[in-house]
């Protein structure tokens, strides 16, 4: 049977647009750093000026999102080496360690936060009174960080990385709490003391529970988690679609970092040659490696009788 001829990838690949990933990653991360830094120093001398808590803790979220941005640019950077002796699967599982890495950051930030701001509210009358200005630096936080999680994201979805995607939304939970810091402020100004000190807990509780996501997520993926459901469907669909394959078992996924690898055994006519069968299953590799996310496709063959009376 004609079996369609081609370059086929090799294990050594680094994925499609590998080259074009580590740019993106570069480039994206350089200008969160950059928001991050102006970001950080313009709300912890503002906050401590205008007497804003929330202000203050926002600042630290954003010295959190500027660490980071330096997990990230180092885990780009490691991820993107060709397997070694050490390392023959590759080093793609540095970007799955960066976004533990992202994950306990924040947890430590959230934890922190609400650890120091509980006080606050336990003794309301020894608050002194918040400044306007703060509440403009909150708007202007908000949508800067608004801003700097679109065009995060967008990069991360466009070259399919994780740790990209992860970093957009650490941003976003920026903008959320930012969001909180400008209503606690206002509603300060208006005569509720306690609302300042109570976005402030409010901001740790919501980076404490986004911590929490990108490490749940990433110990999975460390512990060889299998891709979702969708993800399989379609692994499955393009390997039955090859021609002279009559069926698979044995389907097992894993993650490694934004790569995914996976094992099948093909059912193939057992009086095929072995020539044959080889062509059948590396067609089949192909395929998927080219249409799907996938770092290698390790293949069994099993023979199958097609003869009636079998």
């Amino acid at each position: 049977m004609p079996i369609p001829k081609g370059p086929l990838p090799l294990q050594s690949d680094q994925g499609p647009g590998a080259g074009e990933r580590q740019a993106a990653a570069l480039r994206s991360t350089l200008v969160s750093v950059a928001v991050n830094t102006l970001l950080s120093i313009a709300q912890f001398f503002i906050g401590v000026l205008a007497n804003s808590a929330a202000l203050v803790a926002d600042a630290i979220h954003s010295l959190s999102d500027l660490l980071s941005d330096f997990i990230v640019l180092v885990a780009n950077k490691h991820s993107a080496k060709a397997p070694d002796d050490q390392h023959p699967y590759g080093h793609h599982r540095f970007e799955t360690a960066a976004s533990l890495a992202i994950g306990v950051l924040l947890i430590i930030v959230g934890v922190s936060m609400l650890w120091s701001g509980h006080p606050k509210l336990t003794a309301p009358e020894a608050l002194p009174p918040v400044h306007k200005v703060a509440l403009f630096a909150a708007l202007f936080t908000l949508l800067a960080k608004e801003l700097l999680f679109r065009y995060l994201l967008r990069v991360g979805e466009r070259v399919r990385s994780t740790m990209l995607v992860a970093n957009a939304w650490h941003a976003r939970s920026d903008a959320a709490s930012s969001l909180m810091v400008a209503i606690g402020v206002g509603a300060s100004l208006a005569g509720f003391p306690l609302a300042d000190p109570l976005a402030a807990l409010i901001v740790g509780l919501m980076i404490t529970r986004m911590g929490w996501k990108f490490f749940i997520e990433a110990f999975n993926d460390l512990m060889d988690s299998s891709v979702d459901a969708e993800t399989e469907m379609r692994i499955r669909t393009l390997l039955l679609d090859t021609p002279g394959v009559l069926g698979i078992h044995g389907l097992k996924t894993r993650k490694m970092g934004d790569m995914i690898w996976v094992e099948v055994d093909l059912e193939m006519d057992g009086n095929l040659t072995i020539h044959t069968g080889h062509e059948i299953a590396a067609e089949a590799r192909r395929r998927v490696m080219q249409q799907e996310a996938v770092l290698d496709v390790m293949t069994h063959f099993d023979p199958v009788s097609l003869d009636p009376e079998a």
